[in-house]
């Protein structure tokens, strides 16, 4: 039965002119990217950088940076920023929105976001043009990496890396505007998709010189399916909040009985920045550490070093400190309650305004806390496997956090355009009876 279900829907897409159309015009934006990504910048020995990379350089901060670039940034490509600073001059501004005034307030228009939006593209060139400085002076430091290195060769980077940054950031903008799905989500999607296959190959690979034997691979393929199905249910579970919204009847002026909704409130509603943020900060001694001669720096980053302790405390500490950090940041419970005072909603047993954001931010504390741990259980996870397997790479969390959101609001999008399409043929057929969760908003 699941095979016509599949084939209809697929169809259904096809039929859909508008729809497809979409999807055609995102795949070919990706494309794109994916090309440009595999370009590289004049000037630089990519074999000298991909060794640093393979030895030193890939579980520190430049390691994760070249996850959510696709392997760009080890490779020196044009696009070796890809659309990081656009990334970071987003959470910039939505950390100004909720501590300066005129921002929070720009943001409740449409003219305001438009400034807001420009303000955004502004600083993701001055950003940009940050990162392909320190990139070419880190490229430079490297012995045999650069053929001519000077003053030149850093104004061709700056300027090489800058514009590839940019037109990266409107590739994501027209595929948000004219595509289907977050244009900046699924750059960062594909990127991290595109290194899953040769991580499948090289798997075989192991398994073939039998580096990894055949129950560890059966353990690590349970446990993988184990953790990919817990962090979709984690990713779509919400806290449904029951409110009321009394209805007027136009004929005779009546108050009707109030209708029921929910406003449903993610568990994890922070997503997965939480570890981006924890993985940034663990990092720094390591990466001060590459380039002091400093004993004391030396140790520190020998203490904070993957697979000690201090490591595994240290980062579960941060990873939930940043969850409660940047949710506090993306959800306004007094927004949202004078929100629902407005349009004379209430909470059954709760006091409008003040108390009903209360009570919203208490529940919404409550459930932070679990979704906080499974954000700790899922960064930590692919270290302590390769620890206990003894398997010599590792499946990431953070991208499968990524991965799964990504995937999942990009369907529920294409769900949205199916059901718009088809809603008239809907009414046709008498009363529909609609069933699924409250969609709630949410990388």
């Amino acid at each position: 039965m699941a095979q016509p279900n599949a084939a209809a829907a697929v169809a259904n897409i096809y039929r859909t002119p508008e729809l497809w159309q979409k999807i055609s015009f995102t795949f070919l934006c990706l494309v794109i990217y994916r090309v440009g990504a595999h370009i590289t910048a004049p000037g630089i020995d990519v074999i000298a950088l991909t060794d640093f990379f393979a030895n030193r350089g890939g579980a520190g901060l430049l390691g994760l940076y070249d996850l959510f670039v696709g392997g760009g940034l080890s490779r020196a490509t044009v696009f070796a920023l890809g659309i990081m600073p656009y990334i970071s001059a987003s959470i910039f501004m939505q950390i100004a929105a909720a501590v300066v005034p005129t921002v929070e307030k720009l943001q409740k228009d449409e003219e305001g976001r438009k400034k807001v939006n420009q303000w955004t593209r502004y600083l993701t060139v001055g950003l940009a043009v940050v990162q392909a400085y320190g990139f070419a002076l880190f490229t430079q430091s490297l012995e045999n990496a650069v053929a001519n290195p000077g003053f030149a060769f850093t104004v061709q980077m700056v300027l090489f890396l800058t514009t590839g940054a940019v037109f990266v950031m409107w590739l994501g903008e027209q595929i948000t505007e004219r595509g289907l799905g977050n244009g900046a989500s699924l750059l960062i999607f594909f990127s991290i998709v595109e290194r899953f296959w040769p991580g499948i190959f090289s798997t075989f690979r192991f398994v073939s010189t039998g580096v990894v034997g055949p129950f560890s691979l059966v353990v690590l393929a349970l446990i993988m399916v184990a953790v990919v199905a817990g962090t979709v249910a984690i990713t779509m579970a919400a806290r449904r909040v029951m409110i009321q919204i009394p209805q007027r009847t136009m004929a005779r002026g009546r108050m009707r009985e109030a209708s029921k909704n929910f406003i449903p409130l993610r568990v994890n509603a922070s997503g997965v920045m939480p570890i981006i943020f924890a993985q940034s900060v663990i990092v720094v001694p390591g990466a001060f550490a590459q380039f002091s001669p400093n004993p004391t720096a030396q140790r520190i980053s020998e203490m904070l070093s993957p697979g000690t302790w201090m490591y595994y405390v240290l980062t579960a500490v941060l990873i939930v400190t940043f969850t409660y950090f940047y949710t506090a940041i993306i959800f306004n419970p007094v927004d949202l309650s004078e929100n629902l005072k407005k349009q004379g909603g209430f909470i059954p047993g709760v006091k409008p305004g003040s108390k009903t954001a209360d009570y919203i931010d208490h529940v919404m504390s409550r459930i932070t806390f679990p979704g906080a741990l499974f954000l700790a259980f899922i960064a930590l996870l692919p270290v302590f496997l390769a620890d206990a397997i003894n398997v010599p790479f590792q499946f990431g969390g953070t991208s499968l956090l990524i991965v799964v959101g990504v995937a999942l609001d990009t369907l529920a999008q294409a769900q949205q355009h199916l059901l718009l399409r088809k809603y008239d043929g809907f009414m046709k057929k008498g009363r529909v009876r609609f069933r699924g969760r409250t969609p709630g908003g949410a990388f």
